[in-house]
Order: C-alpha cells, then structure tokens, then sequence
C-alpha cells in the first residue's frame, strides 16, 4: 500500500508543470508580461542571446519562460515575452540573483561588444483571470499568436470580464479560436482597473481575422454583447480601447 502510494504521489508530482497544473486545475502565480524594443539591426543579435543564453539563466533563477513572440509587423523591433514567479517578491529575488549571475554578466557584455541591444523594455505585472486556462508549453502545428488588449469603459471592467467567463471564451472556442492566457494587472499597478490582456492562437493571420468576422456575427454574441452592455450602461470599452497585434513565436518560445 506505501508502495502504491509513493507511486500516485509521484504520478501527481509529475503532471505539475511550470506554469500549473496539467489537469487545469491552476496554482497561484504571477505572470510578467516584457517587451524589449531592440536597437535599430540588433534584433537578431537579441534574440540569439536570449535563445543561447537568457532563457537558461532565467530558468536557473527560477523564472518560468511561458512564451516568446515578435510581431509579424514589426517596424519597431519588438520582443514581447511573458515569464511566470511564485510571487511578486520572488521575481524581485530572482532578478536581482539575474542580474548578478557571472554567467549573465559575460553574455551581456559580448553581445553588446558592438554597441547595446536594448533600447527600451516595458514590464507590466500580471494575475491570471479566474477563467484563464494555464498557458500550456508544446506546439500545436504552424499557428500564429494574437495579443489583444482591452481598455474598459470607467467601471466595467468586471462586466467585461464576466462576459469574456460566461460568453466569449466558448465562442472563440466555438470559431476555431483557441484561448492561451488571460491577464489583469495586479492591484496597485498601472491598468489594474480598466486593463484586460489576453493571447489566442490562430491557424495564421487570415483565419483569425475570418474567425473573428464569424464571431462577429454570430447571434450567441450579438445577444451577449447587448446584455451586458445594457448592464455596464454602454460599450464596456473606451473608444479605440482594442488593441491586437498578430505574433509569431521564436524558435525557442515554450509555447509555439
């Protein structure tokens, strides 16, 4: 009987990923979402030292990588990644012991041996919605990413949020759209009341802009849409408050 126990108990262990729980079931942690703006024709000098070396030093230090992706339009040379901690105070630690690492140290310092990579980095912290599905690592054939991003109308953030859990997941599901993460900022930060940040995935970028014309029109949400929006007192987004970029993971994203 211990037998078998220590058996089931090592079975469980083993389903636990980085980012959660294999079954759906999800733990409490903290996702990071950073976009790097690399310096004019040093973007593939960035992406080589976060494939041959970042990724390893972050994962070292214990920060989880969930996904690495550039847009497909990318006149600004962005890198847009998402990294998951325990906690705020352990992404705290594990930056600091980051960016002491010797090993982190000679990586930085030969690649920039022609000048600096980086020109700017924004960071948001994030929690997961209660209606997030845990970001799954793996590939799922040739697809593309979508990154949205919703400004709610003053005060309706929870009813946006209460439409995306009781309505719009299951009919992006429905439309051939698949649901990788959805984010808030945590409290205190910048957006925490008006921001929601979510990822699908798309076969490529003319089947997600076709998936979303269908959604569009579907009477499911047309009747949604119209519910809440007599509830929240009108659009649940300010004007020009969606935001999408089409993305393409890097060969060395977790999540391709």
């Amino acid at each position: 009987m211990r037998l078998q126990g220590a058996m089931a108990m090592a079975m469980a262990i083993g389903v636990i990923g980085l980012n959660g729980l294999e079954s759906g079931e999800k733990v409490d942690r903290i996702y990071e979402m950073r976009t790097y703006y690399a310096a004019p024709g040093k973007l593939d000098d960035l992406q080589a030292r976060f494939r041959d070396h970042t990724v390893k030093l972050f994962e070292k230090h214990g920060m989880s990588n969930v996904g690495y992706w550039t847009p497909i339009d990318n006149k600004e040379n962005k890198l847009i990644y998402i990294l998951s901690y325990p906690s705020q105070e352990d992404a705290k630690k594990s930056w600091g012991a980051f960016g002491a690492d010797p090993d982190w140290k000679a990586a930085a310092k030969a690649s920039e041996a022609n000048g600096k990579l980086v020109a700017k980095v924004e960071s948001i912290y994030l929690k997961p919605t209660d209606y997030s599905p845990v970001p799954k690592s793996g590939s799922a054939g040739e697809r593309v990413f979508e990154l949205r991003t919703y400004t709610a109308s003053p005060k309706n953030l929870d009813n946006l949020n209460a439409r995306f859990r009781n309505h719009t997941l299951k009919l992006f599901e429905k439309h051939g759209m698949t649901n990788i993460g959805y984010w808030v900022p945590l409290p205190g930060k910048k957006g925490a009341d008006n921001t929601l940040i979510y990822i699908l995935a798309h076969k490529s970028k003319e089947a997600g802009e076709a998936a979303f014309a269908k959604f569009r029109e579907d009477p499911e949400w047309k009747a949604a849409r119209d519910e809440s929006e007599k509830n929240g007192g009108g659009s649940l987004t300010v004007k020009d408050g969606v935001k999408s970029v089409y993305m393409k993971a890097t060969d060395y994203s977790p999540i391709k």
